[in-house]
């Protein structure tokens, strides 16, 4: 820090300046006699002080008696309407701005809470509100409108019209000030359905045609507007004979607004008139409106580029092949809007107007993208790669941001629209994704799952090629965007890009997760420091372990899990290993659990943090319900001791608070037992269905081996026999060696065929039960099906033909609760659920003794 003379003098000069902004402040405080002014008696009771404030209270204190009318009405009514309305009335004459709007609230709030019957607010609350709807403030004049409006959806017919409509008649005059004009318009709007349509035919739309035809820009077009909710009052015929002339006229309008009002209206009310309404009036309206867009009034753009999708749609019926050609090349000119046009000038005010007009170009191609979808189904899906697809390109790579916002978000839409045609659009997927803003990909993440399965299963009629050319270019760009989320500050964003990644085992391979997904979600519950983003990224690795169909990286995988998480030196990294737990718990079955995840979960229970024990405590009862007696007698005992473990030696006294009431939870529990039980039906059927999909994923494995197999067999053996024809001269002779070879071939192809029969099955039923949704995978504990997953095997059923012998599959499947659904062969730490492994060790015995003897059987036929 320089201390030179010249900078010291600098520092004192700002030390005055505090002082000086420091003296307000201590004048500012209240005097003694302002504060005695302030002050009231605590023995009044609440009526008592109201009525105190009001009277000679300061404007802050009445505000604050206003604001809690709604409290005072609910504990005394009649009082209140006594003695404190009366006192509010004559102070809402001189108030100021903040009490009216506290006001028009609290009478708002007492309507909707009901507090007294609405025959007493009406005779009591409704002359405050009507006199002060003319207020000369704009924003309290509209907050007591808004109150009126709501008490005219509650108050009786006859109140309405002696008390409202009446005085409307005289309100909605040229003489009255154009607030009072205003406001009519409003109130006509909300009673054209309050009245039955001779009443509105002969006093509301006299007053109507008089407002539309007023001196003022303003009043036409306010009641412009609310001509929608009269059309709606009236009905069909004298929306036609009544209010449709009236819009015509109102479009042709020399102010802007009021043009722009009566398109609006015309649009939104094109279902309420009919093909010939439509073709005479309606078209050459919207024709109009459509050419002096651009060369007149430029003001009409940005409405009427959010309305065409609607327009096109409504008018579709009536257009010949050249205005339905020419209403495309319409939208497909707003679509590129503001992009090729050059400025050469410098000056200032060139300047400015060309901001203005690139905001309007902007808002102009933003709804131009919020309308593509409505623009498919104009011009067909079938013909979307024609007549649209190089618009949606440009659109996806706007140079703004709003306009890939927009694309964006209506993505999914699109994709189910072109349903067989979306791989179309893939690259464009593959765009959005690699998008430099993040708010570009939070909007597509929003539906991913659902797009990236249209991606996958929607161009079914166009064969498997195409579908296949989006992975590539896919997995990638996933990559990248979930990098980009991770390293931006947007936490929220990469929490839900890691949620919809949890769609991915339907999507790609599982060794494409495996290779560039999974091992950086186990990076991302480690290191990031974000705890939603962790437990986001635990959820969504234990889907890719459910679906991995490889043991040996199951293994890895689960190894990881123990001894970086469960074993890790940082307590943080314990209490993510529980969170990991808890949602294997919800995907996997017990028996999963009990194998693997069991005791490294009961060793926590001696961790030096106690937060990591705490943590533990809350989530012993959902560990109990993962046992079974008498296969998981031994673990249960586990339990118990280190339970008494923690009753007896835990020193920190919230532990022990916590240990006492988790005991007390646990002694209430039931534990379900091998057998099948009424009282555990769900939840026994659940987790039945997932020990099933989990051995079918071992059983899928092994028939891959022995495809695998097979085909290296039958390679050496064509080479085999190929050197022994090359050596044979005899013609004798390999005509015998050729009879014995064809014998030998086809028993081996029965056998093949046997084999490859297993394997079409097993993979049919991977593309169903280990690639489900993703919908489905949250919603797995909800599901409760009697059925099990071997009825969607093709060719398994009631008299059909089981891919392996039936003694084999019956073992399996009674036996199916017990079984140790990952056999391992690394050192993991597991239980003792091992009473199936011996079956299914026999049968996989069984299995390789009977291919050893049919390869001898067959080299004996060969020799």
């Amino acid at each position: 820090m320089d201390f030179s003379q010249n900078n010291l003098f600098g520092y004192i000069e700002d030390l005055q300046e505090l002082t000086i902004i420091e003296r307000p402040v201590r004048r500012s405080l209240k005097t003694p006699e302002e504060i005695e002014r302030l002050t009231v008696d605590e023995e009044l009771n609440d009526i008592e002080r109201a009525v105190y404030l009001l009277s000679s209270g300061q404007d802050i204190q009445g505000t604050s008696v206003v604001a809690n009318l709604p409290v005072l009405m609910q504990q005394n009514p009649a009082e209140t309407l006594r003695r404190v309305l009366p006192k509010i009335r004559e102070v809402l004459h001189v108030a100021g701005v903040e009490m009216q709007l506290t006001a028009a609230v609290a009478f708002l709030t007492i309507l909707q809470e009901e507090s007294v019957s609405i025959h007493t607010y009406s005779h009591s609350f409704l002359h405050i509100i009507l006199q002060n709807l003319e207020h000369r403030d704009a924003g309290v004049s509209n907050a007591w409108l808004e109150t009126l409006l709501a008490v005219i959806e509650a108050l009786p017919k006859e109140t309405i019209r002696h008390e409202i409509l009446n005085p409307l008649v005289s309100k909605a005059q040229l003489s009255q000030t154009l607030q009072s004009r205003l406001v009519s318009c409003k109130i006509l709007g909300k009673l054209a359905n309050k009245f039955e349509t001779h009443i509105i035919k002969r006093e509301i739309l006299p007053l109507v045609k008089s407002l539309c035809q007023d001196v003022e820009y303003e009043v036409r077009s306010c009641m412009c507007r609310q001509l929608e909710h009269i059309a709606q009052g009236i009905g069909t015929d004298l929306t036609k004979n009544v209010v449709l002339p009236e819009l015509v006229e109102l479009a042709r309008d020399e102010g802007s607004s009021v043009r722009l009002a009566a398109f609006e209206t015309l649009v939104n009310l094109l279902e309420m008139f009919d093909a010939d309404d439509r073709s005479q009036t309606v078209l050459p309206l919207v024709k109009s409106f459509c050419e002096k867009s651009f060369k007149v009034d430029e003001s009409i753009l940005v409405s009427l580029s959010f309305h065409l999708g609607k327009l096109c749609n409504g008018l579709y019926g009536i257009f010949t092949p050249e205005q339905h050609l020419r209403f495309l090349e319409f939208y497909k000119k707003l679509c590129t809007l503001g992009l090729q046009q050059e400025n050469g000038h410098n000056d200032n005010q060139i300047q400015l107007q060309t901001l203005e007009q690139e905001k309007k170009y902007i808002s102009v191609r933003k709804n131009c993208a919020y309308n593509f979808p409505a623009m498919i189904a104009f011009v067909d899906p079938k013909n979307f790669h024609l007549e649209l697809y190089s618009t949606f390109f440009c659109l996806c790579h706007d140079p703004e941001v709003p306009v890939r916002y927009t694309m964006a978000i209506g993505l999914y839409e699109v994709a189910k629209l072109l349903d067989s045609g979306v791989y179309v659009i893939h690259k464009e997927l593959v765009t959005l994704l690699q998008d430099d803003s993040l708010e570009v990909l939070d909007a597509l993440i929003s539906h991913l799952p659902e797009i990236l399965e249209l991606m996958t299963t929607g161009g079914e009629n166009s064969g498997s090629e195409s579908k296949l050319l989006t992975v590539p270019d896919l997995i990638p760009a996933l990559t990248t965007a979930e990098q980009r989320a991770a390293t931006s500050l947007k936490w929220r964003t990469h929490e839900k890009l890691l949620q919809k990644y949890a769609c991915l085992p339907h999507i790609i391979s599982s060794d494409q997760i495996y290779y560039r997904f999974l091992h950086r979600m186990l990076t991302i519950i480690m290191t990031n420091n974000v705890l939603p983003v962790q437990k986001a990224a635990a959820r969504t690795l234990c889907v890719y372990l459910r679906y991995n169909r490889k043991q040996e990286q199951r293994h890895e995988v689960i190894q990881k899990l123990i001894e970086q998480l469960g074993q890790g030196k940082s307590y943080w990294n314990r209490l993510r290993f529980l969170d990991t737990c808890e949602f294997i718990m919800e995907l996997f079955s017990k028996s999963f659990f009990c194998k693997y995840f069991f005791l490294p979960v009961l060793e926590l229970t001696h961790d030096p943090v106690a937060n990591v024990r705490m943590k533990l405590c809350y989530l012993l009862p959902k560990v109990k319900s993962t046992l079974k007696v008498p296969t998981d007698k031994h673990l249960l005992q586990q339990l118990e001791l280190c339970i008494r473990k923690l009753l007896c030696q835990e020193k920190d006294k919230d532990v022990l608070t916590i240990v006492k009431r988790t005991v007390l939870e646990l002694d209430r529990m039931e534990i379900s037992v091998d057998a099948f039980q009424k009282r555990f039906y769900e939840n026994d059927l659940l987790d039945q269905e997932k020990e099933r999909e989990e051995q079918l994923l071992l059983e899928m494995e092994q028939l891959e081996k022995e495809k695998q197999q097979n085909e290296g067999r039958s390679i050496s053996d064509k080479i085999f026999e190929k050197k022994r024809r090359d050596s044979k001269t005899s013609s004798t002779l390999s005509k015998s060696i050729s009879l014995s070879v064809s014998g030998s071939s086809s028993s081996a192809s029965t056998s093949k065929e046997g084999k490859k029969s297993k394997l079409v099955r097993s993979q049919s039923f991977s593309t169903q039960a280990l690639h489900p949704k993703y919908g489905n995978i949250d919603k797995c504990s909800n599901k409760s099906s009697a059925t099990g997953y071997t009825s969607s095997i093709p060719g398994v059923g009631k008299g059909s033909m089981l891919p392996f012998s039936d003694d084999s599959f019956r073992t399996r499947s009674t036996n199916i609760s017990g079984n140790a659904v990952f056999s391992s062969s690394t050192p993991i730490a597991t239980s003792s659920r091992n009473t199936a492994n011996s079956v299914d060790q026999k049968n996989n015995g069984t299995k390789d003794s009977h291919s050893r003897k049919m390869s001898l059987k067959n080299r004996k036929s060969n020799s």
